[in-house]
């Protein structure tokens, strides 16, 4: 199990890029973002998929690309317009706080998952969870009217990563790197061709999209649905140090709480789904 905790975490180092790269590239709409990074993903997942495309796609029916294609959508390109939108109007930490509610709304759709602890046993560390969203969320607004921002456009980028976490939700128990391929495919869009948009772009489909997907589909493997909803709030904890880095300040006290709240969350949970397989396992044995 802890060799997949660990393929989480990496996964969330890789995947906590995404929010920042719409303030490296501010210049750039959130519909040239999710263009840019999905033609690359598109062009590396085929590259990779080359040996085995044709054989793929024998066995690929209608509804097989038709689902695929759907997935592409709802988990990439628009979660990530939704995202980038988010980051532009609300920042970074809000939008990836709000987003790590994944773990809840995760958490719930796996209840019935192989491995899964009951939700009973899981609902003071959800609480904890909750909790910690509830304090971004207030930082969100307060940070808004003190600085002066548009209290419209503040919740346009709350409600857009609200839209995001939704989109992730319905996407996020199936997963598979032939998704990069159709994402490509669909995002295939005019955009401006300039040297550091391609770059790193293609530096983002290649470490969240690709590298990220990967450890996440051994992390999904090895751990139940319920722990690996709790394991996606890494991304959350990485996507808030870039920013800070990148902004080169220090986290407000409601986002010092909510940093703290949610890392206990999933600190507890994690530890809860240690002690069960050694208690099964005494239980067995007694």
């Amino acid at each position: 199990m802890w060799n997949g905790v660990l393929c989480g975490l990496l996964a969330g180092a890789m995947w906590g890029m995404v929010f920042i790269v719409p303030e490296l590239l501010a210049a750039f709409s959130p519909v040239e973002l999710a263009v840019g990074r999905y033609i690359a993903y598109g062009a590396i997942a085929t590259g990779l998929m080359l040996p085995r495309l044709r054989g793929l796609m024998k066995r690929l029916d209608r509804s097989d690309c038709g689902a695929l294609v759907r997935h592409a959508l709802a988990g990439n390109i628009v979660y990530y317009m939704l995202l980038a939108l988010g980051v532009k109007l609300a920042g970074v930490a809000p939008t990836s706080l709000i987003i790590g509610l994944l773990p809840i709304t995760v958490t719930l759709l796996g209840r019935k998952d192989h491995g899964a602890i009951p939700l009973s046993q899981l609902a003071l560390p959800l609480l904890v969870v909750g909790a910690g969203i509830a304090c971004i969320n207030v930082d969100v607004f307060l940070h808004a009217r003190a600085s002066g921002a548009s209290p419209g456009a503040t919740l346009l980028g709350v409600l857009c990563a609200f839209g995001a976490l939704l989109c992730w939700s319905w996407y996020a128990l199936d997963f598979a790197i032939w998704h990069g391929e159709v994402t490509g495919a669909a995002g295939m869009a005019s955009g401006r061709n300039w040297t550091a948009f391609w770059i790193t772009n293609a530096l983002l489909a290649l470490g969240a999209s690709v590298i990220g997907n990967h450890l996440w589909n051994i992390a999904s493997r090895r751990v139940p649905v319920t722990l690996s909803g709790q394991l996606i709030l890494f991304e959350t904890l990485f996507a808030l140090l870039y920013g800070f880095v990148y902004h080169r300040q220090f986290p407000r006290m409601l986002e010092m709480a909510a940093i703290v709240l949610l890392i206990a969350g999933v600190v507890w949970a994690v530890r809860m789904h240690a002690v069960q397989p050694v208690a099964e396992q005494t239980a067995a044995h007694g």
